[in-house]
């Protein structure tokens, strides 16, 4: 491996193509003011500055317009709704855009998909190993709610999940996941559940679970 000196990467570059050097098709999708709207399936909507607008197939990669329906040609509306795709502007076929209700960042989710909304950094699912980051106990998740930590109550000590003692510092509307420690979970037929604040779990890699890594 020949690692990468930081002075090497000092150059100033600009994210967006050079429209220069791009075909006049994808130039014209870059710049030219257009709305995409998706519609069932894998097809999107595309209004063009002369508020002509045109159905775009993903999938197909096909357009109504007539430069690909009769010239055959990658238009700019397949391009432009590629683009949106790619800068998360719009969602994929499949997916919905949702704010994710822990963190609060834009993210794609099943468009069938109840709450909670979850990005892939703050997404648990139950069977996921976790890591109490207070404990360093490993967890096995049981449910994430969607219920705030200062709206859940822990029925031992009749007090929220937000107000309990060594929850103290995390987001009170953090979502609760309820776990099981693994040594229960892999032992008991009914492992008791316990209730936790989503940022307070980490998930646990699978090289950490193989590794035995404690971190």
């Amino acid at each position: 491996m020949t690692l990468i000196e930081s002075a090497a990467d000092r150059q100033s570059t600009a994210l967006a193509p050079d429209l220069r050097s791009l075909p006049d098709r994808a130039a014209r999708a870059w710049t030219e003011r257009m709305a995409v709207r998706p519609r069932a399936g894998s097809t999107y909507a595309v209004t063009t500055e002369s508020d002509s607008t045109y159905l775009v197939d993903i999938a197909r990669r096909s357009c109504s317009c007539p430069d690909n329906r009769i010239r055959g040609e990658r238009c700019k509306h397949l391009r432009r709704v590629a683009i949106e795709i790619t800068a998360r502007r719009v969602a994929p076929p499949g997916k919905q855009r949702a704010v994710c209700d822990a963190c609060g960042t834009v993210t794609f989710v099943a468009a069938d998909a109840g709450p909670p909304h979850l990005c892939g950094s703050c997404r648990l699912e139950t069977g996921d190993i976790v890591r109490d980051r207070e404990t360093g106990d490993r967890l096995v998740v049981t449910a994430v709610t969607d219920t705030a930590a200062d709206d859940g109550t822990i029925e031992a000590t009749d007090e929220t999940v937000a107000d309990y003692d060594t929850n103290n510092g995390y987001p009170p509307d953090d979502l609760v996941v309820l776990a099981a420690y693994l040594s229960d979970a892999v032992s008991a037929s009914e492992p008791r559940e316990y209730a936790f604040p989503l940022s307070r779990l980490r998930r646990v890699e699978d090289a950490e679970l193989v590794g035995g890594g404690s971190q």
